[in-house]
């Protein structure tokens, strides 16, 4: 007679599952389990996870959250049948290494690869299957040597470029920080003030490509919020070109509006700041107070800037002259406008825009309707233009088109498209980068270093620091900087170095070859590999890696060295593993879950198990300590089944009952279509209807456990390696073919529907879908409730479809 392993005492300790998983890491990594194929006949599934920061702490919670997603698609993918690439590696440079070598001395190279011996290692840990043969890491010559290659084909291809622009400099890192790492005017990192300067840097120019990011994102199944993201930042505006001359001088100022229709009703002008007209304009006797207003702007990043919502500015004592009227146009500075948007130059419509209004109204500026409507000003809706002489009484559209075309005529203006996106700020006066492949010439100016000198190494330094002068700290290693061309002319190499989004722009192409020595990536390996078909990680990277890796994409597509436009095919983003507060995990809040601690006490199965099964994956989660008990007996439910507390095995060959076939089928269906969908959390639930059914039943069929374990294998697959032996598979259940389903036995017998009586629910009945119409008909008049709607009567039509609807017509 049958033991009811329900009774049965927990099979395995958690210091026995540890044991577990590293056996069977060591034999997945003997037998090179996971590694991929370059060529084969299979259909290919490039699973990828944005590789991490190899930090000194190691991985927390949120990285098992980012990677167990891709792994789960990845193996059922393997077990589906296709040639799986799921790789991973390390975007090694970065600003806290060179802290920490700045502080102690320790060159960065070190401190990195020992944090990535730790990221590895723990990485194996929890039984992911990468293929480790391709690992990579931004950090090593052998890698950057083809960002190098890369930046000279953007080089070549006038897209990057030299340009004095306003940066965010902070005198205690003494480097330049990007909009997104300055929070409140002071450096996300160590909180030191930051300041606005004006200093020569190298940029990248996205905005040529910025129609072709708009249109592609259509060709793309991203989650739309990311879509709308970078639709947003790439910001595509139709408008118009108008030209202000300036009073006290001969030159013009120009505005770009997207409302040239309401031009009558500007009545002063906004420049920003740092406007070169600014200096050009201003009277003697608005200087000080000028000069006192840019320099407190200075002090204000981007951000800053834009979040602001109290209006400040200054008179600048100047005028410019309307185009149409020839009226004299104050023209006053606002932090609110930005002088890398537009023109830096705004025409202010106070009378229909809110903005503009609200200054207006502080500083006792005038405000003039030009859009006829009964509400209060500010008007911002759409109405019959007035006061505004040869407009008049034409729509928005019709005043808009009559506008630009009397711009053109008088040569006062033109039609234009222009995009909120700024080209890439892409240099770093820091050491820990890749240097730039450049030198500059005294009689050539730039030039990029020939092929075969690539890699340009980073030279040894003896201090990390940049110079008070924000000089980078290769223009310390004197020799290096020294250049000497092979026909002999003399130069100075660029003492910059590439920003931490350089080798995470194109590190998905380098995967498809990691091994290859004479190029970034062979034609044919990217064609076989790309697009990646899954690409997991955070919505924060909306619109910056994700931005700037579509970029480098599309130039290399342009320049014949891949074959796909877009890198990315389908894109998931993960919710944070939240503390059990609900809160963001921190230190301070002392609500930050141990990753070690959890392992070591439940294992890696039950941890990646339960955070599949805490929500959608797009979700934030709370953590919930009970849970991950809840889901570990689960996991030692099946065990039961399968082995006694001794390790004995104790299921059985007999056949199973009909019901029990059923539901194994829909579960193999579920499961499936859940994998497929990213919903895991509802694979886990079917999974466990299953085992429910089968406790219920008091049986331990290997008919129905061994496809369970195969189920099982993506979620907890050091577990259901170990039973699928106990059970006689052969070799790995992470290889074994993924279990079939028959769509027969997936569908119901019977099914519940309503009964309507003339459109209205009146019951229901259970039926089978061979159910004929006269059959359906009279197990519904046994219904009191529709025999009562009917009133006695027969129905005089019946519209009627098994399983779907019941719908009786009497007449009145």
């Amino acid at each position: 007679m049958n033991q009811n392993p329900e009774n049965a005492q927990e099979a395995s300790t958690p210091k026995k599952e540890i044991l577990l998983e590293q056996k069977w890491q060591k034999l997945w990594e003997e037998k090179q389990a996971f590694k991929a194929e370059q060529n084969s006949t299979r259909p290919k599934f490039y699973a990828l996870d944005m590789f991490p920061y190899p930090s000194g702490v190691g991985l927390h919670m949120g990285h098992i959250a980012s990677y167990t997603p891709g792994d789960i698609v990845s193996r059922y993918k393997r077990a589906a049948g296709f040639n799986v690439l799921h790789p991973m590696g390390y975007d090694a440079f970065g600003l806290p290494a060179e802290q920490y070598a700045i502080q102690t001395g320790i060159h960065p190279a070190k401190t990195t690869e020992k944090a990535i011996e730790t990221f590895r290692r723990q990485l194996k840990a929890f039984g992911f299957s990468f293929d480790w043969s391709r690992e990579i890491s931004t950090c090593e010559p052998t890698y950057y040597k083809w960002t190098q290659f890369i930046f000279t084909k953007l080089f070549e291809k006038g897209l990057a470029y030299q340009k004095e622009v306003p940066v965010n400099w902070c005198p205690a890192l003494k480097t330049v920080l990007a909009n997104e790492e300055v929070i409140d005017g002071k450096s996300e990192r160590g909180n030191h003030p930051v300041i606005r300067l004006p200093m020569k840097q190298w940029m990248l120019k996205i905005t040529a490509y910025a129609e072709r990011l708009l249109e592609d994102l259509d060709k793309v199944d991203w989650p739309e919020r990311t879509k709308e993201g970078q639709k947003n930042w790439i910001g595509r505006s139709e408008g118009a070109v108008v030209r202000f001359s300036l009073e006290s001088t001969k030159e013009n100022l120009e505005v770009f509006t997207t409302r040239p229709d309401t031009l009558y009703g500007v009545s002063f002008m906004v420049l920003a700041p740092e406007h070169p007209s600014v200096k050009k304009i201003t009277t003697p006797a608005q200087q000080a107070a000028v000069n006192s207003y840019v320099e407190q702007t200075s002090r204000k990043s981007e951000i800053d800037r834009k979040a602001n919502t109290e209006k400040t500015g200054v008179f600048t004592g100047g005028y410019a002259l309307h185009p149409l009227t020839q009226e004299k146009i104050p023209v006053w500075i606002a932090d609110y406008v930005l002088m890398d948007y537009g023109t830096g130059a705004i025409m202010a419509v106070p009378g229909h825009d809110a903005r503009d209004f609200e200054f207006a109204q502080k500083f006792n500026l005038p405000i003039k309707r030009v859009l006829e409507s009964t509400e209060d000003l500010p008007f911002e809706g759409e109405g019959k233009m007035i006061n505004s002489d040869f407009l008049n009484g034409l729509s928005k559209t019709e005043a808009i088109s009559k506008m630009n075309q009397h711009l053109e005529k008088n040569n006062l203006g033109k039609k234009q498209i222009q995009y909120k996106l700024r080209d890439w700020l892409f240099s770093r006066q820091r050491y820990w980068g890749e240097p730039f492949p450049v030198v500059k010439f005294p009689d050539q100016g730039l030039k990029c270093v020939p092929m075969n000198e690539l890699p340009v190494l980073l030279p040894q330094v003896a201090d990390y620091e940049p110079s008070e002068k924000g000089e980078a700290p290769l223009a310390r290693a004197k020799d290096w900087v020294k250049y000497k061309a092979a026909d002999g002319s003399e130069g100075l190499r660029e003492t910059d170095t590439m920003p931490g989004a350089a080798g995470s722009s194109w590190y998905f192409l380098r995967y498809t070859d990691p091994q290859n020595d004479k190029e970034a990536f062979s034609h044919e390996a990217q064609k076989y590999w790309m697009p990646v078909d899954l690409y997991v990680g955070g919505p924060e990277h909306t619109v910056g890696h994700l931005l700037y890796a579509r970029f480098w994409q599309k130039v290399l597509f342009d320049a014949g060295l891949v074959t796909h436009e877009e890198p990315f095919k389908k894109l998931a983003h993960q919710g944070m593993i939240l503390g059990a507060d609900g809160e963001k995990m921190s230190k301070s809040r002392g609500n930050v879950v141990n990753l070690d601690e959890i392992h070591s006490r439940y294992g890696s199965d039950a941890l990646r198990t339960f955070i599949c099964f805490m929500g959608p994956l797009d979700k934030d989660k709370a953590w919930a300590p009970t849970g991950i008990d809840g889901v570990k007996r689960f996991l030692d439910r099946i065990t039961r089944m399968i082995i006694n507390e001794d390790g004995q095995t104790i299921f059985d060959d007999a056949n199973i009952p009909a019901d029990l076939e059923k539901l194994l089928h829909k579960t193999i269906k579920k499961v499936s279509v859940d994998i497929e969908n990213l919903s895991f959390n509802t694979a886990i639930s079917a999974m466990m209807i299953l085992v429910n059914e089968l406790y219920r039943q008091n049986l331990r069929p290997k008919k129905v456990l061994q496809p369970l374990v195969q189920l099982l294998m993506p979620f907890a697959p050091h577990m259901a390696e170990e039973l699928w032996e106990k059970l006689g598979g052969e070799g790995f259940v992470s290889l074994a073919s993924w279990p079939q389903y028959d769509p027969k036995l997936c569908t119901d017998d019977k099914v519940t529907m309503g009964v309507q009586v003339n459109g209205k629910m009146r019951g229901t009945i259970e039926i089978d879908l061979e159910t004929t119409e006269a059959e359906a008909v009279a197990e519904a008049q046994k219904i009191s409730t529709v025999q009562s709607a009917l009133g006695g009567k027969n129905p005089t039509k019946v519209i009627y479809k098994a399983g779907k609807i019941l719908n009786l017509i009497v007449q009145g």
